[in-house]
């Protein structure tokens, strides 16, 4: 798989762009394009501005608040990152769009994805290092590596949570007709920084 490498500085930057994202989102319940042109004009370094695959999840008190992602981009990573974070922010279904009196209480966490790898056995799947993407038909689902380590999960359980994801009985993953995916992730947030 390619490797990817953020030094401290560019996490950091990153963090603050999903930040001003999140907070003029949640402030004007649209796509933050001010914080986009202003970011294009920042002096960042080239690997923020490499096309990069990234999630961009919130976590209110602890709890999940709101996560989405995309795994290929075709702007920089700087600019995907702005468009999950409005993404999370306000748009996954399984939540109300995040206020902006909550904005101050969500803890922002970037996860920045390699392209991802097919692959045939299972036991190549590594817990805490690999995430999982499941395909089989119209359903599809991925739950990104720091899920598993965060629950405790032995790599049967990851798969099998990530086919309840995708909609799927637990034991789809073992189905001839069902594309496995694994890929790494540099994954950080801001409760690091406090």
């Amino acid at each position: 798989m390619t490797k990817i490498f953020l030094d401290d500085n560019e996490k950091k930057n990153l963090l603050a762009i999903a930040r001003e994202a999140l907070r003029e989102s949640a402030r004007r319940g649209r796509f933050p394009s001010r914080i986009a042109k202003e970011a294009d004009s920042r002096d960042l370094s080239e690997h923020l501005m490499k096309n990069a695959g990234a999630f961009v999840s919130l976590h209110k008190k602890g709890k999940l608040r709101g996560c989405i992602g995309r795994f290929e981009a075709d702007e920089p990573l700087y600019q995907t990152v702005i468009g999950m974070a409005y993404a999370a922010s306000q748009n996954d279904p399984r939540f109300s769009a995040i206020t902006e009196e909550e904005v101050d209480d969500t803890d922002i966490e970037i996860s920045v994805l390699t392209p991802m790898r097919r692959i045939e056995d299972a036991s190549e799947i590594e817990i805490g290092r690999h995430g999982i993407y499941l395909i089989k038909g119209a359903r599809r689902g991925t739950l990104l590596p720091q899920v598993a380590t965060q629950y405790g999960w032995d790599r049967e359980t990851f798969l099998e949570q990530t086919c309840v994801k995708a909609g799927l009985p637990k034991t789809a993953w073992k189905d001839d007709d069902t594309e496995m995916y694994i890929y790494d992730a540099i994954v950080f947030g801001e409760k690091e920084e406090k």
